[in-house]
């Protein structure tokens, strides 16, 4: 069938109460099981299989504090963003809610900066993956590896919306599933029911990893910070699950499903992984850059541990490319629908798949894949300094937005106000000073320092082209 070019309006104005909220020209062909799994699956990747280990080497035992913080942030931020995508199901989701509340030049911003986010993500997992995939087929270049995923996924993107909902379906029962074995086999090594290594004795091991080496603070609180600004970042992908609630056949009842269910889930495998880590092993023990999932695996006597989670963490990065790779279309689809980026990727196919949007953002990976290969320790490296802190410039911006339609929801659209922010404005704000408080450690962080300078000025240039495109339209009119 031949490409169509799609009807739905730009952002506007929240419509009068009784007013149907045009429906996106994209297919509704997902499912309320696809987006549940999504909201799971689009967060756990290998940030939390591999790089949780940095963290605990940074807090000890009160990682579990740093989680906690982490998690608590990252769920009032979905609270928020969930409230909005449910009265206002759209494709381009908090950059649309942006639009609304703020101004054009905050839609543009916060489009383009989570865009930019997505495909140099995008490119880190392609390259992860690659690198797994070389060590078991050495004889096949890392680059080719890199090319199989990035043309198997485009097409999966391409052909249909339901397509890219059972691969990621299937992805995230794979990585749930894997947590939720973990978690048993911990909890009976805990209660002395399995072996662990450092207690053979078929008794349970207690308190004695949690209290002793240097005690549950080894670091102090300035451990537990420095633990947070180690571990926030793995909770960034929530956000997908609202984009892709647009192409569901309900979206506003399925997408306050998927956030209601998601956030705590999620939180309870972070925060339960973690406290089975750190009770099982001493938290000294760990080695920077192995995986602490491999070393408990081990501590219980599970064969070939390091295999079976490389095997968890290559379908984790397999599965985050899969998703950004979706959420980055989607987005700069939106754009386009609203005037933001180039019309040309308007057009939409048969099958309700804007086409071009996904050939963009494939093709930009592509180009952030080759940095990488090329110059990973330069050009690339700026890159991912660029984008560190746009995770939460973006939150920033969802919270502000929420702030503001609120009050517009009430009092024009109250009957759509299905999932709503606990204890408004209050918890809203304390979010927003929750990630101001954030951005000012990652100021006074030597590792993290160049991260925020360079996404600063990142989004100062988007902020520049969004205000000589504000001035320009003004002349216009």
């Amino acid at each position: 069938m031949r490409d169509r070019l799609p009807t739905a309006p730009p952002a506007g104005p929240i419509p009068p109460s009784g007013t149907e909220i045009p429906a996106e020209p994209l297919s509704h062909s997902l499912k309320q099981r696809h987006l549940t799994m999504l909201g799971l699956g689009g967060v756990i990747g290998a940030g939390l299989f591999v790089g949780s280990g940095a963290g605990i080497g940074i807090a000890g035992p009160a990682i579990i504090c740093s989680y906690l913080l982490a998690g608590a942030l990252a769920m009032l931020v979905m609270r928020a963003l969930g409230e909005m995508s449910a009265a206002m199901p759209a494709s381009g989701s908090f950059s649309v809610y942006a639009e609304r509340a703020l101004g054009r030049w905050a839609g543009f911003s916060a489009g383009w900066l989570y865009w930019f986010l997505l495909v140099v993500v995008l490119a880190v997992e392609a390259t992860g993956a690659a690198k797994i995939a070389n060590g078991w087929l050495p004889s096949v270049d890392q680059w080719v590896w890199v090319l199989i995923f990035m043309v198997v996924f485009t097409v999966s993107n391409l052909a249909a919306v339901k397509n890219f909902g059972e691969f990621e379906f299937w992805f995230a029962a794979l990585k749930v599933g894997a947590i939720v074995l973990f978690l048993i086999l911990g909890t009976l090594a805990i209660f002395g029911l399995l072996p662990a290594a450092s207690h053979y004795s078929g008794d349970p091991i207690g308190m004695a990893n949690l209290t002793g080496w240097g005690g549950f603070f080894p670091e102090g609180f300035g451990g537990v910070v420095a633990g947070m600004l180690a571990v926030i970042f793995a909770f960034g992908g929530l956000e997908v699950v609202t984009i892709a609630a647009a192409e569901s056949d309900d979206p506003a009842k399925s997408v306050a499903r998927a956030v209601r269910s998601a956030v705590w889930r999620i939180l309870f495998f972070y925060v339960g992984s973690m406290v089975v880590i750190v009770t099982l092993l001493p938290w000294d023990s760990l080695k920077p850059g192995e995986s602490p999932y491999v070393a408990v695996l081990d501590s219980i006597g599970i064969p070939a541990a390091g295999q079976i989670m490389n095997i968890v963490v290559f379908v984790a990065l397999l599965s985050a490319l899969n998703a950004n790779l979706y959420g980055s279309s989607r987005m700069v689809f939106s754009l386009a629908e609203r005037g933001e980026a180039p019309t040309a990727l308007l057009k939409v196919s048969g099958g309700g798949v804007p086409r071009r949007a996904v050939f963009a953002s494939v093709a930009f990976g592509f180009v952030s894949v080759v940095l990488n290969l090329l110059w990973p320790e330069t050009v690339f490296l700026y890159m991912l300094n660029a984008v560190g802190a746009v995770l939460l410039f973006v939150w920033a911006l969802i919270a502000v937005s929420q702030l503001k339609l609120r009050r517009a929801l009430e009092r024009d659209m109250p009957e759509r106000l299905t999932l709503r922010m606990w204890c408004f404005p209050y918890l809203t704000w304390a979010a927003l000073l929750g990630m101001a408080a954030v951005l000012v450690l990652m100021l006074f962080d030597d590792s993290a320092r160049p991260q925020l300078l360079w996404s600063t000025a990142a989004a100062a240039a988007v902020l520049v082209v969004a205000w000589v495109r504000e001035i320009r339209a003004r002349k216009a009119a």
